[in-house]
């Protein structure tokens, strides 16, 4: 006989009130900051731009920030690393001086000119407050997991406009190759939510226009796979910079502070040399450009050379918004050479650099189909994935978990739980050496 009590139903009830409630509650405090930062934000980088002689602050400027963490922020130093691990191993509240200082931090980089993005610092501050409703509601470990994820995706959408790709990013960013289902309803209504609230104060995200999009074809598929492919080994290549130069940093000079000096000077150094402020700051304006008309190919090497400096030497910001610089002007760079509209090309390097750079690419071709329209989610798919691929066991976020392995090689429980650092830095195997078994008689 069939049973019409509805009692999974009803037990649901509770569930769905709880998360509503807690879920609007992040979004309201995730995208009010968001917010607060944009405006911040679009100060700094009209000041900065009105006042060229001030990126010769920017050693100053980074000697401070450092200063500032080393003094008051070493317990929330990790950024988004931090909320990752909580996320898979609780412990403890996520401190709320994490968002002022990271503000603050980010800010201070762009006003002076370090090229930073801004996604760190949205996702750290939606972080960081909504694991403060821990104290309040007393949530245990797999309510404050839930809740760390929702003020993930609620800070990606609200800083960039994209709900649907940030809601999935909060889902797919904790570990390779794996989704959390048990955060969807959390994550989704937290970061529709929190975009809706950051157009209520008024802010205003980039409009990025694709001109034309190639039919699907078997020439277009075989082309944007294999851009796919080179934007997997760019993303490989500034995440795997970015790390490296930041241990060597931390090797080589012990008092923290001085490491963003010297970066500061570099890129000080760097920006009087070519004579242009054209790869500094957040590079929207360039980004523009590179969905309008041909842009120079060396561009993006450029820019990444400016933005591993900066992030690796300290400064704080984010990856993302450089990522976004990177891939469409290599995209641009690579549309005559594959026969295809360089807006579109643009648009899928945008996305796919992103996703092979921090394996997210469920998130990337969703961001990709809110930015530029429906029409590029194939294209954008196919690069996506294939940059996925092709970036290996590297990653902008070192405690992302590996999960699932990429290709034919497997995993087993101990490797899956492994964060990419750990992975970069395991012990080299040791061949056994061959017996010697005397000589032949």
């Amino acid at each position: 006989m069939i049973d019409f009590s509805f009692p999974e139903q009803r037990k649901l009830l509770p569930y769905l009130a709880k998360w509503c409630v807690l879920a609007c509650l992040v979004a309201l405090l995730a995208g009010s900051a968001s917010a607060f930062f944009l405006f911040a934000l679009a100060w700094a980088t009209q000041w900065r731009q009105a006042h060229g002689w001030a990126i010769w602050l920017l050693p100053l400027a980074g000697f401070a920030v450092g200063w500032l963490y080393l003094h008051t922020g070493k317990s929330v130093e990790a950024g988004n690393n931090l909320l990752i691990d909580e996320i898979h191993d609780p412990k403890k509240v996520v401190p709320l001086r994490m968002a002022p200082l990271v503000l603050i931090g980010t800010v201070v980089s762009h006003l002076f000119g370090a090229s930073v993005g801004r996604e760190g610092t949205a996702v750290q501050m939606g972080g960081a407050l909504a694991d403060q409703l821990t104290y309040l509601f007393r949530l245990g470990p797999q309510d404050r997991r839930v809740l760390l994820m929702a003020g993930i995706a609620a800070g990606f959408a609200s800083v960039f406009g994209t709900p649907m790709a940030g809601a999935i990013f909060g889902l797919e960013v904790l570990a390779i190759g794996r989704l959390r289902y048990d955060a969807i309803l959390p994550c989704f209504l937290a970061a529709i939510v929190a975009d809706q609230v950051g157009l209520a104060w008024g802010v205003q995200h980039t409009h990025y226009a694709i001109s034309a999009i190639t039919p699907i074809g078997f020439w277009s598929i075989v082309a944007v796979m294999a851009a796919g492919l080179l934007f997997g080994l760019t993303g490989m290549l500034f995440a795997n910079a970015t790390h490296a130069l930041s241990g060597v940093m931390k090797r080589r000079i012990g008092y923290a502070p001085l490491r963003p000096l010297i970066g500061g000077i570099v890129v000080a150094l760097a920006v009087w040399a070519s004579g242009s402020h054209r790869y500094i700051g957040l590079g929207i304006p360039v980004i523009v450009e590179a969905f309008q008309q041909p842009v120079a190919p060396w561009d993006f090497l450029a820019k990444m050379a400016y933005t591993v400096t900066s992030l690796g030497s300290g400064f704080k910001g984010g990856e993302v918004t450089p990522l976004f610089y990177i891939g469409a002007t290599l995209g641009n760079a690579l549309a005559p050479l594959l026969h295809l509209p360089f807006s579109m090309l643009a648009g899928i390097g945008f996305v796919a650099v992103f996703a092979g750079a921090a394996n997210t690419p469920i998130a990337s071709t969703v961001m990709a189909m809110e930015l530029f329209g429906p029409e590029i989610g194939p294209f954008a798919a196919l690069a996506c994935i294939v940059s996925y691929l092709c970036s290996g066991r590297s990653g902008i976020y070192h405690a992302q978990r590996l999960g699932q392995a990429k290709g034919p090689e497997s995993h087993d429980a101990t490797t899956a739980a492994m964060t990419l650092s750990a992975w970069r830095n395991r012990p080299a195997k040791v061949e056994p050496a061959a017996q010697d078994d005397g000589p032949a008689s």
